[in-house]
């Protein structure tokens, strides 16, 4: 006969028997009352450290080996993106940049979550609760069901998020065919979009074109004035068969009018045009700095202001006062010179305010804007805020750039880094827009790229210490160039290189990386 007790009113046990063998997580009808609550809590622990092993030592063993097997895989493939992402911060965007990777991850991350909460209750069923004091049995109730939410909960909704950054990743990243560099470089056009309510149709405030080193990175950005007036397109293309004299008409013919123009004119256009609006700005500004365009971006400053707080604000040198309001709308406050940190509120103000300074000066701030943005959007910047970033995206941005190539221009961002961004505005007074001659615009523009390569050239060398201190590189960043007389249409080709080593937007404003 086995010696048995009866319990004591108000202890954890309801019958205790003694066995000289057995014991352990696996047999609790041989363990004390203590035992047995700690073996109950201990279960429970265990399935939140390693999934799966309270049902090795207590339970349906099976179970216990498909889910230790899941998440060991689940830990080897957050160990490999860690890796990859140390290794190679722009292949780990690449590799989370494509669709088909999220959607494996959403599922992995909604089908361990959905295994970890049966897990747990199964780890809860395997602690015995009606063997247990009713108070012990609802802390192990209790402590089991935060254990839940807080874990799978936790993967639900990092589940969700990723969903819902794939859906904005495919809706953004719409691009179908990929482009190589031309002639070592990859050029595209940003386009900065206003329709606001006081604008008729979308036109372009903000044309620049960024033309970006295939393999240093060294960035060179030209901007365009909208104002630009007298522009011939390129022999074959689209807007050269539709406009065979140009798009010259004077004022009434300006660069930024081109994009209404076109949209307004759709049916004209080759069947399948995603965009007439971009084809004709692009196909515009191809002719005027005689570089081939592979890609666009086009950003609605109206929603500007979610992308900026998206990625927390901005940080900016503002040079002038500029106010916050004008035109049709009151004053309502004044942006301070001085070092600030603008939310998408002010960021936006900041880029579209016109009352007291030039379209020129307007187009430098906004210019300024959007060197801030891609700046400060570094990789870790941009995967810990990947849902809001991508939320924000949702029908602010637009671009024929694809998901595959998301991993290239990653790397490339992060080169460019390394390489001071020069720039060239072609507006008064380096240019007028309504009165220039075009081959010095793209002899400029060859003439800058050319500086900017050597340089890059130069500090590689420099880097690897191939050059010494009696060979020491000329500086073409400090040499400071006279600016273009009133009367002249384009200055000087050289001398219009040698500007450009200066950015033209420390006079308004300058980006904090």
């Amino acid at each position: 006969m086995r010696p048995t007790h009866a319990a004591r009113p108000g202890t954890d046990a309801g019958v205790y028997v003694s066995r000289r063998s057995g014991g352990g997580l696996g047999d609790a009808d041989s363990l004390t009352p203590r035992m047995r609550r700690r073996r109950a809590f201990t279960l429970v622990l265990l399935t939140l450290l390693v999934p799966g092993s309270a049902q090795l030592v207590a339970g349906r063993r099976g179970l216990g080996r498909f889910a230790l097997r899941a998440w060991a895989s689940l830990v080897a493939l957050a160990v490999v993106l860690g890796v990859v992402f140390l290794l190679s911060q722009s292949l780990a965007i690449g590799l989370l940049g494509r669709g088909w990777v999220l959607t494996v991850l959403q599922w992995l991350l909604a089908g361990f979550a959905m295994l970890w909460a049966v897990l747990f209750v199964d780890a809860w069923r395997l602690g015995r609760p009606a063997t247990l004091l009713m108070a012990t049995r609802r802390w192990l109730t209790g402590v089991t069901a935060a254990l839940l939410v807080v874990t799978s909960g936790g993967l639900v909704y990092a589940a969700s998020s990723v969903g819902a950054g794939r859906d904005a990743m495919n809706a953004l990243f719409q691009g179908d065919e990929a482009f190589g560099a031309v002639d070592g470089r990859y050029n595209i056009l940003l386009l900065g979009a206003d329709s606001g309510r006081d604008r008729v149709g979308t036109r372009p405030d903000s044309i620049q074109l960024v033309s970006v080193d295939a393999e240093t990175g060294s960035a060179v950005t030209f901007g365009f004035s909208r104002d630009t007036e007298n522009i011939n397109f390129r022999p074959g293309s689209t807007m050269a068969r539709l406009m065979p004299e140009g798009w010259n008409c004077g004022d009434e013919c300006l660069l930024n009018g081109l994009f209404t123009w076109a949209q307004d004119n759709r049916a004209k256009f080759p069947p399948g045009t995603a965009n007439p609006g971009v084809l004709a700005t692009r196909e515009a500004v191809e002719a005027l700095s005689g570089l081939d365009i592979q890609y666009y971006v086009m950003v609605d400053l109206r929603g500007f202001k979610k992308m900026v707080d998206a990625v927390g604000g901005l940080d900016v040198t503002v040079k002038y006062r500029t106010p916050i309001g004008g035109g049709t709308s009151p004053i309502v406050g004044w942006i301070e010179p001085g070092e600030q940190h603008l939310d998408g509120y002010h960021a936006l103000w900041y880029a579209r305010s016109r009352q007291g300074s030039t379209n020129y000066e307007r187009m430098a701030r906004q210019r300024c804007v959007m060197t801030a943005m891609a700046d400060q959007l570094d990789p870790q910047r941009v995967l810990t805020r990947f849902q809001k970033i991508a939320g924000a995206s949702s029908g602010l941005i637009q671009t024929d750039l694809p998901q595959s190539e998301l991993g290239r221009f990653a790397d490339l961002a992060m080169k460019s880094r390394q390489h001071p961004i020069r720039s060239v505005n072609f507006v008064p007074p380096l240019m007028k827009p309504w009165d220039y001659d075009a081959s010095l615009v793209t002899t400029t523009v060859q003439r800058t790229i050319k500086a900017s390569e050597q340089a890059a050239d130069t500090k590689a060398k420099s880097t690897k210490g191939a050059t010494t201190a009696t060979s020491k590189p000329k500086s073409t960043v400090k040499k400071k160039k006279p600016k273009a007389q009133p009367g002249t249409n384009v200055q000087d080709p050289n001398k219009a290189a040698g500007n450009a080593a200066e950015d033209d937007l420390s006079s308004v404003c300058s980006a904090a990386s």
